[in-house]
């Protein structure tokens, strides 16, 4: 059974066929956990919206460092109260990214700060996102009091994420393995402890190979497992069974295993 760490199926591009695409996942192809990272405030709420749909849906809610203008006093709050809900089990996607720059740096940071603030308030896990902002964002969580999360879709140097993995932090490797350009990723799945990858699409984004350019769903996490046996010279169902077991770890304060 498969663990989906990292999707948004409250994005758009799930309009026409939402429902009956998740409940296919969960009924015929072999996905047991889904998590719908949140972006904003709205799509927090319609991450938490979803999750009463499906017993194994869960949602992280969070404000992303493109939206990060959102913050104030009073979205923090509403986090707190979102994150007090039984189907959240993170805050996120939170993070930096001087790639965009679609907010300001410093109002960027703060949001980033003060959510890793809340999430070490009320003791859950984070997912970060990290974009050209790779030793700042770093440093802000190795100061911050959050020892619990993952960095999604990590793109960066094996010795940065040996680094958080001493953090206690989990890296989420998704599509981007597959591609022809990931020399970086390739050594960082070569050399980290399987026990401290997990598994993540980024739906509707980032499609691995060979659905490359089409939109993304957990039906291609089967693509990003094969990679990472063929790496680490293992089977996928090591894979599959080790990544879900690292998922659940993380997530144990919300999820209900059956």
């Amino acid at each position: 059974m498969i663990f989906e760490t990292h999707a948004h199926y409250d994005d758009e591009k799930f309009n026409e066929d939402r429902e009956e695409l998740i409940s296919s996942l969960f009924r015929d192809f072999n996905i047991e956990y889904i998590v719908n990272a949140g972006c904003d405030m709205k799509s927090s709420y319609a991450g938490l919206e979803l999750s009463r749909k499906w017993k194994n849906f869960y949602a992280a809610v969070g404000i992303h460092p493109h939206s990060a203008d959102e913050y104030n006093d009073e979205n923090t709050e509403k986090l707190r109260e979102l994150s007090n809900d039984p189907k959240a089990v993170a805050i996120g996607e939170i993070g930096l990214d001087y790639y965009y720059d679609f907010c300001d740096r410093e109002v960027q940071r703060k949001c980033f700060k003060a959510q890793l603030d809340l999430a070490a308030e009320v003791g859950l896990p984070v997912i970060i996102h990290s974009r050209e902002a790779a030793a700042e964002t770093f440093n802000i969580i190795k100061e911050s009091r959050v020892r619990q999360g993952v960095i999604h879709s990590y793109s960066g140097h094996t010795e940065m994420a040996l680094e958080y993995i001493k953090l206690g932090f989990y890296i989420g490797i998704g599509g981007m393995i597959t591609f022809k350009n990931a020399k970086k990723s390739l050594e960082v799945v070569k050399n980290l402890p399987l026990e401290r990858i997990l598994t993540e699409t980024d739906s509707p984004y980032l499609a691995p190979v060979p659905v490359r350019g089409h939109r993304n769903d957990s039906r291609n996490l089967r693509y990003i497992i094969e990679k990472i046996s063929e790496i680490k010279q293992i089977s996928p169902e090591k894979v599959e069974e080790t990544t879900r077991k690292n998922a659940l770890s993380l997530f144990d304060k919300k999820i209900i295993v059956a």
